[in-house]
């Protein structure tokens, strides 16, 4: 049995959801729903970055507490995941106490191993605001390519950055250009992990490695690793556990990855279970394959930060195996802005649309090997013309010839070597594709088998047979359950809602990867819809909500 360890993303509790940043966390799920199913121990766990400088901006705009105003988008990001059917074991947030002593005793086992070093330096510092200003505080021109950035990092040209990095500084809060103060601060010696990450990264990287992450960590490792910054002068996170230090915090980069580990350990304890099997390599406890799910900004923080933290905590803590890092989702043609509302929120999509349909979007249409667009015409064909149209209208037809022609019991029938054969192939074929994160390929699989399955239908006539031929339109009919009994257990992972109804049709037990069998006579639910049709007039509707 292997465990399975899948840290989801923190997003930012400063605003709503939008569709671009599902995209990027939905993969999370269905590979934790993939594996359970295939019997594997799973632990599945992300939260809301409460401390992120966003947080604070949004917050001192409204006039409120950051904890308060973290609040409201966390308890929403709650509702909506639940919506959305994902199954985390642990959703947390950091700014909760057992979070914050997990990040410090990381902080402290970095500063005994000698990975920590002091440093004066001159930091930016806004003399209208009267305060130290974090690294998103600061905007100016990117050295590298010439667009405006932040302070942290370039969303253009994905630099790591420093705010003395930038040219045309300006503060964030108030517009004004910031001065430099000296302040003393941890530094995290990265560079001394550099022939250590350039193995671990080389070993990596044909493992289940996307692209994007391959060559922007090569990049990074090319140009050589830069020591970094671990404390700032903040009133709002988790405080440096250090004398002298009273008043920093231990910057955010650095404590939300530290999130994948105490969510771990916070899990352990509310549920009476180990951590240790999940983030401890060791070969009593079986083998561990670590996923981690996130945008393509992300990259670096998991590939290369992350990994030095855990190398530099010693102790055997597993290093990242997998990383499942998306591009970009655009709308319509452009990037989501949010300050032009050029943004599809998530809260209102789920108001007026089923969970299925987005996730099925999102995975056949999203950015999961390049940049991909949601067109409000795509989003309502593809649930018409896949969901309802394909799978949907073989369901029902099915069932629906059942309910009327055999009191809705299964009939009498023999499932044939050759579809057997093709259910355990898509099983294998979907399972491999899914353990690798090539979600949409997956997904392609499984339907070429859905169409396949209206093929047999429409070739063996039932309708026809019905009059002449009972026990062959009884076959015909047995055989297209037990097809659709194994693609609620394939499709599960991805449209879970719509697999759950056909369960219960179906009386199946739960979810397993493997061919399943429905005996004859079994009685089948009262039939009703796995879909409805949406009215393409909604394509002019929504598209004229935007901006």
């Amino acid at each position: 049995m292997t465990n399975v360890f899948i840290g989801g993303a923190w997003p930012y509790a400063n605003g709503s959801l939008h569709l671009g940043r599902l995209a990027s966390l939905l993969p999370g799920d269905v590979l934790a729903r993939y594996h359970r199913a295939r019997g594997d121990q799973v632990l599945y766990v992300s939260g809301s970055d409460c401390h992120g400088t966003p947080v604070a901006v949004q917050a001192a705009q409204e006039g409120m507490e950051p904890g308060k105003f973290a609040s409201r988008y966390h308890e929403e990001f709650l509702d909506c995941f639940s919506r959305l059917g994902f199954t985390y074991d642990n959703y947390t947030r950091t700014d909760q106490p057992f979070h914050h002593e997990v990040v410090k005793q990381l902080f402290l086992k970095l500063l005994a191993n000698g990975h920590l070093f002091t440093r004066t330096v001159q930091q930016t510092y806004c003399e209208t605001d009267e305060r130290f200003l974090p690294d998103r505080y600061v905007e100016g021109i990117c050295p590298v390519c010439g667009k405006r950035a932040r302070g942290d990092q370039c969303d253009y040209c994905s630099t790591l950055l420093d705010p003395s990095d930038l040219t045309d500084r300006t503060c964030k809060l108030c517009g004004n250009p910031p001065v430099e103060r000296p302040t003393a601060h941890y530094y995290l010696e990265l560079s001394a992990f550099q022939d250590e990450l350039e193995r671990y990264v080389s070993q990596a990287k044909g493992n289940g490695w996307r692209d994007n992450a391959i060559q922007l960590t090569g990049r990074y490792l090319k140009e050589g690793l830069q020591d970094r910054a671990v404390t700032r002068d903040l009133t709002w996170g988790v405080d440096v556990p250090v004398e002298g230090f009273e008043g920093k915090k231990i910057y955010v980069w650095i404590e939300a990855v530290s999130g994948y580990l105490s969510a771990s350990k916070q899990w352990a304890v509310e549920q009476g279970k180990r951590w240790e099997p999940f983030w401890i390599d060791d070969p009593a406890e079986g083998p561990i394959i670590a996923y981690y799910v996130h945008g393509k900004d992300n990259i670096p923080f998991h590939t290369l930060i992350w990994p030095a933290i855990l190398l530099g905590a010693g102790g055997r803590l597993h290093l990242p195996d997998r990383i499942v890092s998306c591009e970009h989702l655009t709308l319509e043609g452009q990037k989501f802005s949010t300050s032009r509302n050029w943004a599809v929120w998530v809260p209102d999509l789920l108001s007026r649309y089923e969970p299925d349909s987005i996730r099925y979007f999102l995975i056949a249409n999203g950015p999961e090997k390049k940049d991909a667009d949601f067109s409000w015409r795509e989003f309502i064909h593809s649930h018409n013309g896949e969901l309802l149209g394909a799978y949907g209208n073989f369901v029902n037809r099915t069932l629906a010839f059942i309910a009327k022609s055999f009191g809705s019991r299964v009939p009498e029938g023999t499932l044939s070597d050759s579809w057997r054969s093709n259910l355990q192939d898509c099983y294998n074929q979907a399972g491999r594709l899914i353990e690798e994160a090539r979600l949409k390929e997956a997904l392609d699989t499984i339907f070429s088998y859905v169409r396949l399955a209206n093929k047999y239908y429409d070739e063996e006539r039932p309708w026809v047979t019905a009059k002449d031929n009972l026990a062959a339109c009884g076959n015909t009919l047995f055989t297209c359950v037990q097809i659709i009994a194994n693609l609620a257990n394939l499709l599960q992972p991805f449209i879970p809602f719509s697999s759950d109804k056909v369960r219960r049709l179906l009386s199946l037990e739960k979810p397993a990867w493997q061919v399943i069998s429905v005996e004859s006579g079994r009685t089948i639910g009262p039939v009703e819809l796995l879909f409805e049709r949406i009215d393409t007039t909604r394509i002019e509707e929504e598209s004229g909500r935007l901006g």
